[in-house]
């Protein structure tokens, strides 16, 4: 998430990624077991970012994307790569709500945690009617 923030605030630099990711490993991580999953998350929600702002845009059409707060935004990212396209028996939907939920209430703001689960729970009501 923190990588994320941080590429989304200094413009989504494509190239910069790779090398805030090794940066914060290495700051914030250090002893950290699996950097896999770190890099497998990160990969994830950048080759579906297209799909996943549109499905933001479509559950909160009255937020777009880009007002929506850098935290929030990249929370939700991370939320929706998990909700819809990571391994089901890895990370079941509700484990992958709550955690974007519980990521919301503390590092956003005092209405994140509620507007993070209105958005994710109306993506998986549309995904469980399917």
């Amino acid at each position: 998430m923190q990588s994320l923030y941080e590429w989304d605030f200094y413009g989504r630099k494509p190239k910069s990624l790779e090398k805030i990711v090794e940066t914060d490993i290495k700051e914030f991580g250090p002893g950290l077991k699996d950097e896999n999953f770190v890099w497998q998350l990160i990969s994830g929600v950048i080759s579906h970012l297209s799909d996943i702002n549109k499905i933001i845009e479509k559950a909160a059409p009255e937020w777009p994307v880009e007002q929506i707060t850098i935290i929030d935004r990249n929370i939700l990212r991370i939320g929706l790569y998990e909700l819809l396209y990571s391994d089901k028996e890895e990370v079941p939907p509700k484990v992958a709500i709550n955690e974007a939920i519980e990521l919301a209430k503390t590092f956003g703001g005092e209405s994140s945690g509620k507007f993070i689960n209105g958005v994710l729970g109306t993506v998986y009501k549309e995904i469980e009617n399917k």
